[in-house]
């Protein structure tokens, strides 16, 4: 198959947001998530929602909030279907993405092509690891399959891989397997916010774990009491519920050039208890005043 290169066109700009955990984190995206739109000129934004309906799934008038708040697409991973609607609404909805190597046949879709705000093609891959997860499909050949079918730089001007994945060294072997043929390989599901953002030597950012949009006062999100009796007690209790205190928005910013690698990038941690972290190089050029609110550092 023959693909006509795309035209240059100025730098993109991403942010991809990690797993929106119950009301809390969904507070945050709704508060915070149009203003971030505006300030930091962003082309595209993703957003990881699985645990957005009281921690486990996500219902469509949850997913409908996000996209509503400025997200162009929601990715998911392991707890997609856990809200029954989603078997539905799933098929309705090409902006949500459920892991793609889940079996044929499985409702929904895994990868999709969409335009961002700067009219590029960004083609958005949801993928779940195997190592200590749900017994999916190889993730590896999954990639390689979406990848193939619309490389970057021919059939799409950025390619970004959520990848929902237990361990790091899964998640890492993801990033050097695409790198220079993904915009941004990022891990999601184990909700804390790794200290390896970076870009790799062929062009692709990468990160291990975007983190979680939610409450930090918490078990990964969810109100202590329960998972400390678990682990103390061996023994379940009441059900797991989030925590409802206030969340940090936590991710990932992402500038890609005209051919769709990464020129710059920084982690985000915005608002609640973990330290603040913002792109420092577009605070500097849209909103140098606000720069020292964000936590961002001064030059």
């Amino acid at each position: 198959m023959t693909f006509a290169a795309p035209a240059p066109t100025a730098a993109t700009r991403l942010l991809f947001l990690g797993d929106v955990v119950g009301r809390a984190g969904r507070k945050a995206v709704t508060d915070r998530l149009p203003e971030l739109r505006r300030r930091w000129a962003l082309d595209f934004i993703v957003v990881n929602g699985e645990n957005a309906a009281g921690g486990f799934g996500i219902t469509e008038a949850i997913c409908d909030e996000i996209l509503a708040a400025g997200a162009d697409c929601v990715t998911t991973g392991n707890h997609v279907f856990d809200q029954r609607e989603a078997m539905v609404f799933i098929e309705r909805q090409p902006r949500l993405l459920r892991p793609v190597n889940y079996p044929p046949g499985t409702p929904g879709r895994g990868a999709n092509l969409y335009t961002a705000a700067n009219g590029r093609q960004v083609l958005v891959v949801n993928v779940m690891g195997r190592v200590f997860m749900d017994a999916m499909d190889d993730p590896f050949a999954a990639i390689e399959r979406e990848v193939g079918a619309c490389p970057l730089g021919m059939a799409c001007d950025a390619l970004i891989v959520d990848i929902h994945a237990e361990t790091s060294s899964e998640k890492m072997a993801m990033g050097h397997f695409v790198d220079g043929r993904a915009s941004l390989v990022v891990g999601t599901h184990t909700h804390v916010p790794t200290a390896d953002g970076q870009i790799l030597p062929n062009g692709t950012a990468y990160m291990t774990d975007a983190g979680m949009t939610g409450d930090y006062d918490s078990v990964i999100g969810m109100d202590k009491e329960e998972p400390l009796r678990r682990f103390t007690r061996k023994t379940p209790g009441a059900r797991l519920e989030p925590a409802q205190g206030e969340a940090t928005l936590c991710g990932v910013a992402v500038e890609l050039d005209a051919a769709g690698l990464a020129l710059r990038m920084a982690p985000v941690r915005l608002g609640g208890r973990l330290a603040q972290s913002a792109p420092f190089f577009w605070e500097k050029e849209t909103a140098p005043e606000r720069a020292l609110e964000s936590g961002a550092p001064q030059r």
